[in-house]
């Protein structure tokens, strides 16, 4: 679909869904986010748009010499991976039972962690330079170094997920979605409540959009940790992928796996656009360059697309993250039971428990709508459909 233009007050607001779709508190946040005085051109917003800490899931916000930590989240660095393999359906064995449960052996989920540490150098030839770099984060993370370690290769909870799914040629395909755990959660707090205390954030209409100014002490503090934890996710999503293709490797010895896929979508990039350098915030958006491959998972029990960008400049080359929530989860227990859970994930196997209801899927707005509505950003590479997912 064309994009709607809707009128902010710094920028424009570009649109790709219905205005009249998106809920009353999401849009004033969009209002809020283009008044930034560093806003550039305009506000791009995705299709699975929705409410958020400060800035709105589904925003792509280009500033001029300013970030705003609220703007990626504070699950820095989430994003997907995925990898196609030579199974085919008729290779998985009738009752997906066992493969769930030896996936879920590896892979810490909720609030777990390893025991022992789980990366090794068949990940990165750079893991010790990569942990040094942690003594130089902020103060306020020091203690939890030990932490960080254990919890990389861990799926966490909520709406993060690792799948076994097939596309509609019947191939097997492994995809996760996760971020950068506790240490990235407390980096986005510890420097979304500082950038609070700024005085040039002090006439701003929402607190929470405060922003790290270019050349000061502030912003590089924020830059350092930012993309220290964006590397983290990235590692973790990596580290994730190895321990499960290692489980597939135990269970059908002659597996062969394609290049695997990987993106972040809470995340921030410095890139040209219109002609300006600007630092572009994605939150609940991938980069959709043309050429780009993506991932834009739907809800536990529908399907997920594999995409191409098409590098609209419009949308700051980007597309959505996902199917995106059309209610709280909150709302969502109070709206659904486990029945329901178990019927609309029917045919995959799944936690059915009231610890996962708030991730029904009707609880998210429809993933093929939401794929019509980007038919500009991304072209669709593969279907998948997950026959197995876990969540913590």
């Amino acid at each position: 679909m064309a994009a709607t233009v809707v009128r902010g007050q710094n920028v424009d607001i570009r649109m790709w869904t219905r205005p009249d779709e998106v809920e009353e508190f999401a849009m004033q946040q969009l209002q809020n986010i283009s008044a930034l005085p560093w806003a550039v051109k305009h506000i791009a917003v995705m299709p699975d748009v929705h409410y958020g800490k400060g800035a709105t899931v589904g925003s792509v916000i280009a500033l001029r010499d300013a970030v705003s930590p609220a703007a990626v989240g504070v699950d820095i660095g989430c994003g997907m991976a995925a990898v196609r393999t030579s199974l085919t359906a008729s290779d998985l064995p009738a009752t997906l039972r066992g493969l769930r449960s030896r996936m879920e052996a590896v892979v810490p989920v909720g609030f777990g962690q390893h025991k022992a540490t789980a990366f090794t150098e068949r990940d990165a030839a750079d893991w010790t330079p990569f942990w040094r770099k942690f003594d130089d984060l902020t103060p306020a993370v020091k203690a939890r170094a030990d932490k960080a370690m254990h919890q990389m290769g861990t799926l966490g909870g909520g709406n993060h997920f690792l799948e076994v799914c097939l596309d509609t040629d019947q191939q097997v395909w492994v995809m996760l979605h996760s971020g950068s755990r506790g240490i990235g959660n407390e980096l986005a707090q510890h420097h979304i409540a500082a950038a609070r205390k700024l005085a040039h954030n002090a006439e701003l209409p929402d607190p929470d959009l405060a922003v790290f100014l270019a050349g000061t002490p502030e912003m590089a503090a924020y830059r350092h940790d930012l993309y220290w934890a964006q590397d983290y996710a990235r590692r973790n999503r990596a580290v994730m992928l190895r321990l499960v293709c290692d489980v597939l490797r135990a269970d059908f010895p002659h597996i062969r796996f394609e290049e695997p896929i990987s993106c972040h979508h809470n995340y921030v990039s410095e890139e040209n656009h219109f002609g300006e350098d600007v630092l572009v915030t994605r939150k609940g958006a991938i980069r959709a360059g043309r050429g780009e491959l993506g991932i834009i998972p739907g809800s536990m029990g529908t399907g997920s697309y594999i995409v191409r960008g098409l590098g609209n400049p419009d949308s700051f080359e980007s597309a959505s993250h996902g199917a995106g929530r059309k209610m709280s989860r909150n709302k969502a227990r109070k709206t659904f039971t486990t029945q329901d859970l178990a019927a609309q994930t029917s045919g995959v196997e799944c936690r059915k428990d009231s610890g996962v209801v708030d991730e029904i899927p009707g609880a998210y707005k429809d993933i093929d709508t939401v794929m019509a509505n980007q038919s500009d950003l991304v072209e669709v590479v593969a279907k998948l459909k997950q026959v197995v997912c876990i969540k913590g």
